[in-house]
């Protein structure tokens, strides 16, 4: 490897000695294409016209009236396929062509990850796999039947809790023995080194807009970003280019699943130690033996045991605060941006949404609060209906 692929004391690349050469080929593709002008443009030239980009800053002016303080959110639930993934799916799709690849695979929690890799597999005429738990294929059906209109195969996972840490196993068990022709279009800011630093580059459109944004509309930056977090490709995309203002401050909100006291959750920051999985070090539930602890969460792409690598270094330094919203909140949150608003939050978006009404009435009304908008909510209509029914 080139580099080292840490974050301070997370990150690198713990994976079979068979994936080395695969990662250094990946990592030296990265590098050269990242910044060729060719590849820049044709990536651009598809984020606008293709995916939609740039995403709207909008001033939810009833849901701040709300909270009293002033609230943005970066709509990037309006991108094509409905969420962010597509940006980093964009991004290592061309990337998987200019390296000569011919299939693609990923894994998918709540599906957008995998909706948006299908749209990409069809729009580059490239054969796609995608790894989900059966679990996360019940709750998000929708999402399955997108995937295959889009003519992937999607592989029911049935091992573990059948969530998106059981898909990673299963598509990195199968990457280990399809690598000459197959790219693995990982999905979020985690796993080897260079996963952590490819997702963070492609994602990181979101802050660099949403930056300027903040300039044109109001003058000034906002003063908290806040981002849900799962694997946090949403979240490190919208800290990004906020990271150098230290004024700017960065909220992290991971899955609280029943309660974080319940031992019921997602929260790997907030309740976790350090350790290994999925090829990196990073903050994981675990037990005392160091197994990997089953998680909980309303939210299937938050539900998760890890996080990324740089996260976890953002908390250590201070720089980044990582908290947790509980299902409950966020099921009353959905609700009430639908009504207040007319917005459809994705339940993972919405962890985010739901500290944010938790500060009701703790700042004042010159406050600019941005929260990343990653996903909307079509998906997590039936889940919203069968925990809080509509009369």
């Amino acid at each position: 490897m080139k580099h080292r692929g840490r974050y301070g004391d997370y990150g690198g690349y713990y994976v079979p000695e068979v994936l080395i050469p695969v990662l250094e080929e990946l990592e030296e593709a990265f590098d050269r294409f990242r910044d060729d002008p060719a590849f820049v443009a044709e990536l651009a030239e598809l984020s606008t016209h293709y995916a939609g980009r740039p995403t709207p800053l909008y001033h939810a002016k009833r849901f701040s009236e709300h909270v009293g303080f002033k609230v943005y959110l970066k709509r990037e639930d309006l991108l094509h396929g409905g969420a962010h993934k597509v940006n980093n799916t964009l991004g290592q799709g061309l990337l998987a062509k200019h390296m000569g690849k011919s299939k693609l695979i990923a894994e998918t929690g709540a599906g957008q990850h995998g909706l948006a890799t299908a749209m990409i597999g069809a729009l580059l005429g490239m054969e796609t796999k995608i790894f989900m738990g059966v679990t996360d294929v019940e709750r998000q059906s929708v999402n399955v039947h997108k995937m295959k209109l889009c003519g992937a195969e999607v592989i029911p996972v049935e091992g573990g809790t059948g969530t998106l840490k059981d898909a990673i196993n299963d598509a990195l068990r199968y990457w280990t023995s399809h690598v000459t022709d197959t790219f693995y279009l990982f999905g979020t800011a985690a796993g080897p080194h260079p996963y952590p630093t490819i997702v963070r580059h492609f994602q990181s459109c979101i802050s660099r807009e949403a930056r300027q944004q903040f300039l044109d509309q109001t003058g000034r930056l906002p003063d908290m970003v806040v981002a849900c977090v799962g694997g946090g490709s949403n979240a490190i995309g919208a800290f990004a280019h906020f990271i150098d203002d230290p004024d700017v401050e960065l909220i992290g909100v991971e899955a609280g699943g029943q309660g974080v006291a319940t031992g019921k959750h997602a929260a790997s920051i907030v309740a976790g130690t350090p350790g290994v999985l999925h090829g990196a070090r990073s903050y994981l539930l675990q037990d005392a033996e160091g197994q990997v602890m089953d998680t909980e969460s309303i939210s299937a792409g938050l539900d998760y045991p890890g996080v990324g690598p740089e996260h976890c270094h953002l908390s250590d330094i201070g720089r980044a605060r990582y908290v947790a919203a509980d299902d409950a909140e966020v099921l009353e949150t959905f609700g009430l941006l639908a009504r207040i608003e007319g917005i459809l939050p994705a339940l993972e978006s919405t962890h985010a949404l739901a500290y944010v009404a938790g500060l009701k009435g703790t700042l004042g009304p010159e406050t600019i609060v941005m929260v990343n908008l990653s996903g909307r909510g079509d998906k997590d209509v039936g889940i919203v209906e069968q925990h809080r029914p509509l009369e």
